[in-house]
């Protein structure tokens, strides 16, 4: 009977999930004294959301608990991929230690990344040596694809990094992300990476708790949100790299995939896009901060930090479901313009509650300036 559940994948899937809660429930709280002990604290600036000084670094909290669950689900890693992950995500976590502790330039974040990706990048089983006919393009040359692997890890890490900006937000939409990778592994058999999905659900529930608390509140910091970040851009590589034979549990064509992966990360990949042109077009540095984020635009339109990450996690949920049946309908040339629409839409949409900003803004200053005659 033992042997019967311990050998039942979603058995293990739930052991896993429950394990990683549990480890970064209790590990947290020690991050925070440690914060609080050592005055490694987050304090507000004009940008923030947050009014007093914040613990954070919660990421420590997952760097510690993906060691541990690596070593438990290590068995059905059949690419043998485990320890370059580790490599890679050890690699990435001191980078985001560094920024926490000290700020790292942008310059050597890149380029710490690049190395991370290195540890990963020639491993056999994320391999993407076709595009399916995305575009009609088929084969592509070996060193074209490492270059467009690592400039697409690279934008998803900072990415994720980009929307880590109010309570909730990248863990909401971290979950939304985990979530979906974990059913479409699951339904291809590749327990390794369906296990490692939910260990991440896991961590994100839990660290949660504390991120919307008003009592004991912690940030996950960059050592969170790169290690994040990494993980889902390691996920949707090997999403990429999933044969076409593969594919007969979806409904969606094969040279979609690229499509479905872009869906997936709807959230962050669209606001990273519209802040960097909205600062192009304003001539400023496009790493520049700012209040242009769609997070800022939904809480200065006054919801609330939590509503406003549900409000985004169920519309990338949204975006998901209508883009994945949309692939299982048209080829790739005509999703490429369904996925502009749907940009189109979204950029309309933000702009408008962008002028709602501006409107009472005006209308407030107009008031104050009658108050004062």
């Amino acid at each position: 009977m033992l042997i019967e559940l311990t050998s039942n994948i979603l058995v293990i899937g739930s052991l896993i999930i429950i394990g990683s809660f549990l480890m970064v429930y209790f590990i947290i709280p020690k991050v925070i004294w440690i914060n609080k002990y050592r005055r490694l604290m987050d304090d507000p600036n004009c940008r923030s959301s947050h009014k007093r000084s914040t613990p954070t670094m919660a990421g420590f909290s997952f760097f510690l608990t993906l060691i541990i669950i690596i070593f438990f689900i290590n068995s059905w890693d059949k690419d043998g991929i485990s320890v370059s992950y580790i490599a890679s995500f050890v690699i990435i976590f001191t980078i985001g230690l560094k920024d926490d502790l000290a700020n790292a330039t942008p310059k050597a974040k890149i380029a710490g990344e690049i190395v991370a990706v290195l540890f990963i990048l020639f491993c056999k089983g994320l391999q993407i040596p076709s595009l399916e006919g995305f575009l009609g393009i088929f084969t592509i040359p070996s060193l074209l694809s490492y270059i467009l692997i690592i400039v697409a890890i690279l934008i998803i890490i900072n990415a994720y990094n980009l929307i880590d900006g109010i309570d909730g937000l990248a863990a909401s939409i971290g979950i939304t992300i985990f979530s979906i990778y974990a059913l479409i592994f699951y339904a291809i058999g590749l327990n390794f990476y369906f296990l490692l999905s939910l260990s991440f659900i896991g961590m994100l529930i839990a660290y949660l708790r504390y991120n919307i608390s008003n009592i004991d509140k912690i940030f996950m910091g960059d050592t969170g949100s790169l290690v994040i970040g990494f993980s889902i851009s390691f996920l949707t590589l090997k999403f990429l790299s999933i044969e076409p034979l593969q594919f007969d549990h979806f409904t969606f064509f094969p040279e979609n995939k690229i499509i479905v992966a872009i869906a997936i990360l709807c959230i962050p990949l669209f606001d990273t896009f519209r802040v960097i042109i909205i600062r192009l077009l304003l001539k400023k540095n496009p790493f520049y901060p700012d209040r242009n984020h769609i997070h800022h635009i939904l809480i200065d339109n006054g919801l609330s930090h939590f509503s406003a990450s549900l409000v985004l996690a169920v519309l990338n949920y949204i975006i998901v479901l209508i883009l994945i049946y949309e692939s299982s309908v048209y080829n790739s040339i005509i999703m490429v313009g369904i996925l502009v629409f749907v940009y189109a839409l979204f950029l309309l949409l933000f702009f408008k509650l962008k002028q709602l900003i501006r409107l009472r803004q005006k209308q407030s200053k107009e008031l104050h300036k009658s108050a004062v005659k």
